[in-house]
Protein backbone atom coordinates (compact mmCIF):
# COMPACT_ATOMS: atom_id res chain seq x y z
CA UNK A 1 0.00 0.00 0.00
CA UNK A 2 1.60 3.61 -1.18
CA UNK A 3 0.91 6.19 1.61
CA UNK A 4 2.02 10.14 1.27
CA UNK A 5 2.67 11.31 4.51
CA UNK A 6 4.54 14.62 5.22
CA UNK A 7 5.10 15.10 1.40
CA UNK A 8 6.80 11.85 1.48
CA UNK A 9 6.16 8.65 -0.44
CA UNK A 10 6.26 5.30 1.90
CA UNK A 11 5.17 1.37 0.49
CA UNK A 12 3.71 -0.11 3.88
CA UNK A 13 2.29 -3.82 4.29
CA UNK A 14 -0.41 -3.68 6.24
CA UNK A 15 -4.33 -5.12 6.38
CA UNK A 16 -5.84 -2.28 4.99
CA UNK A 17 -8.07 -2.09 8.14
CA UNK A 18 -5.23 -1.24 10.06
CA UNK A 19 -5.90 2.03 11.65
CA UNK A 20 -3.83 4.95 10.59
CA UNK A 21 -2.86 5.34 13.76
CA UNK A 22 -0.95 2.39 14.06
CA UNK A 23 0.36 2.40 10.16
CA UNK A 24 2.07 5.71 11.47
CA UNK A 25 3.23 4.82 14.64
CA UNK A 26 4.17 1.64 14.31
CA UNK A 27 5.56 1.67 10.48
CA UNK A 28 6.70 5.00 10.18
CA UNK A 29 7.93 5.60 13.42
CA UNK A 30 5.93 8.83 13.48
CA UNK A 31 5.28 10.08 17.11
CA UNK A 32 3.35 13.32 16.37
CA UNK A 33 -0.20 11.35 16.33
CA UNK A 34 -1.05 9.47 20.19
CA UNK A 35 -3.32 6.95 21.06
CA UNK A 36 -5.87 8.19 23.67
CA UNK A 37 -9.31 6.80 23.76
CA UNK A 38 -9.28 4.43 20.41
CA UNK A 39 -12.91 6.18 19.87
CA UNK A 40 -12.56 8.74 18.12
CA UNK A 41 -13.68 11.13 21.15
CA UNK A 42 -10.44 12.88 22.52
CA UNK A 43 -8.34 13.92 19.47
CA UNK A 44 -5.12 12.46 20.47
CA UNK A 45 -4.83 10.60 17.78
CA UNK A 46 -5.32 13.37 15.33
CA UNK A 47 -4.18 14.17 11.13
CA UNK A 48 -4.95 16.12 8.46
CA UNK A 49 -5.70 14.03 5.13
CA UNK A 50 -5.90 16.70 2.57
CA UNK A 51 -5.59 19.67 4.76
CA UNK A 52 -8.71 18.52 7.09
CA UNK A 53 -8.56 16.82 10.45
CA UNK A 54 -9.78 13.14 10.92
CA UNK A 55 -8.95 11.18 13.91
CA UNK A 56 -6.31 8.33 12.68
CA UNK A 57 -7.08 5.64 15.43
CA UNK A 58 -10.68 4.97 13.87
CA UNK A 59 -9.59 5.53 10.75
CA UNK A 60 -8.81 2.55 8.21
CA UNK A 61 -5.50 2.88 6.28
CA UNK A 62 -7.20 1.17 3.33
CA UNK A 63 -9.62 4.03 2.74
CA UNK A 64 -7.25 6.81 2.63
CA UNK A 65 -4.10 5.46 0.14
CA UNK A 66 -4.74 8.47 -2.57
CA UNK A 67 -4.75 11.28 0.34
CA UNK A 68 -1.68 13.63 1.39
CA UNK A 69 -1.46 13.03 5.50
CA UNK A 70 0.44 15.60 7.82
CA UNK A 71 0.97 14.65 11.00
CA UNK A 72 2.46 17.38 13.72
CA UNK A 73 5.57 16.30 12.15
CA UNK A 74 5.00 17.94 8.98
CA UNK A 75 3.06 20.92 10.08
CA UNK A 76 5.91 23.35 9.22
CA UNK A 77 5.77 22.04 5.82
CA UNK A 78 2.26 22.02 5.46
CA UNK A 79 2.43 26.16 6.74
CA UNK A 80 5.25 26.88 3.79
CA UNK A 81 3.09 25.17 1.09
CA UNK A 82 -0.10 26.73 2.00
CA UNK A 83 1.76 30.13 2.43
CA UNK A 84 3.86 29.72 -0.85
CA UNK A 85 6.78 30.31 1.21
CA UNK A 86 10.33 28.86 -0.31
CA UNK A 87 10.97 26.39 2.75
CA UNK A 88 9.58 25.42 5.76
CA UNK A 89 10.34 26.83 9.09
CA UNK A 90 11.41 25.09 11.93
CA UNK A 91 7.94 24.98 13.63
CA UNK A 92 4.84 25.64 12.51
CA UNK A 93 3.74 29.43 13.99
CA UNK A 94 0.94 26.86 16.33
CA UNK A 95 3.83 24.99 17.44
CA UNK A 96 5.62 28.07 18.48
CA UNK A 97 3.02 29.86 20.06
CA UNK A 98 2.36 26.79 22.28
CA UNK A 99 5.44 26.53 22.94
CA UNK A 100 5.91 30.42 23.89
CA UNK A 101 2.38 30.09 25.70
CA UNK A 102 2.86 27.21 27.45
CA UNK A 103 0.40 25.39 26.72
CA UNK A 104 1.34 21.93 26.33
CA UNK A 105 1.81 20.11 29.95
CA UNK A 106 1.32 16.56 30.06
CA UNK A 107 1.06 16.47 25.85
CA UNK A 108 -1.89 14.40 25.72
CA UNK A 109 -3.29 16.91 23.61
CA UNK A 110 -1.13 18.58 21.64
CA UNK A 111 -1.24 16.62 18.48
CA UNK A 112 -4.68 17.12 18.45
CA UNK A 113 -5.23 20.75 19.35
CA UNK A 114 -1.90 21.72 16.99
CA UNK A 115 -3.42 19.61 14.10
CA UNK A 116 -6.87 21.46 14.62
CA UNK A 117 -5.33 24.96 14.72
CA UNK A 118 -3.38 24.40 11.75
CA UNK A 119 -6.82 23.46 9.73
CA UNK A 120 -8.46 26.23 11.65
CA UNK A 121 -5.44 28.79 10.44
CA UNK A 122 -5.04 27.48 7.21
CA UNK A 123 -8.57 28.20 6.47
CA UNK A 124 -9.14 31.17 8.32
CA UNK A 125 -6.92 33.66 8.97
CA UNK A 126 -8.12 35.89 11.86
CA UNK A 127 -10.86 33.56 13.58
CA UNK A 128 -13.32 35.10 16.60
CA UNK A 129 -12.84 33.77 20.15
CA UNK A 130 -16.00 30.91 19.14
CA UNK A 131 -14.73 29.82 15.68
CA UNK A 132 -11.61 29.10 17.39
CA UNK A 133 -14.06 27.48 20.45
CA UNK A 134 -15.87 25.61 17.94
CA UNK A 135 -12.87 24.52 16.36
CA UNK A 136 -11.53 22.93 19.59
CA UNK A 137 -14.71 21.29 20.34
CA UNK A 138 -13.85 17.95 21.27
CA UNK A 139 -10.28 18.17 21.99
CA UNK A 140 -9.45 17.09 25.49
CA UNK A 141 -6.85 18.86 27.57
CA UNK A 142 -6.16 15.99 30.38
CA UNK A 143 -4.61 19.34 32.44
CA UNK A 144 -6.94 22.17 31.37
CA UNK A 145 -4.60 24.07 30.42
CA UNK A 146 -7.70 25.43 27.51
CA UNK A 147 -6.76 29.09 28.28
CA UNK A 148 -3.01 28.74 27.41
CA UNK A 149 -4.71 26.94 24.06
CA UNK A 150 -6.70 29.82 23.26
CA UNK A 151 -4.21 32.20 24.02
CA UNK A 152 -1.41 29.99 21.87
CA UNK A 153 -4.21 30.13 18.65
CA UNK A 154 -4.43 33.69 18.93
CA UNK A 155 -0.92 34.26 18.87
CA UNK A 156 -0.14 32.39 16.00
CA UNK A 157 -3.13 33.92 13.95
CA UNK A 158 -1.76 37.27 15.08
CA UNK A 159 2.02 36.00 13.79
CA UNK A 160 0.37 34.49 10.95
CA UNK A 161 -1.01 38.31 9.91
CA UNK A 162 2.40 39.55 9.75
Amino acid sequence: MRLTVNERNYEVSVDPTTPLLYVLADDLNLKGPRFGCGLAQCGSCSVLLDGREIRSCVTPVGTIEDGAITTLEGLPQFHARNRKLPSPPPLHPVQQAFLDEQAPHCGYCYNGVAIKAAELLSQKSNPTEEEIRKAMDGHLCRCGTYPRIMKAIRRAAAEMQK
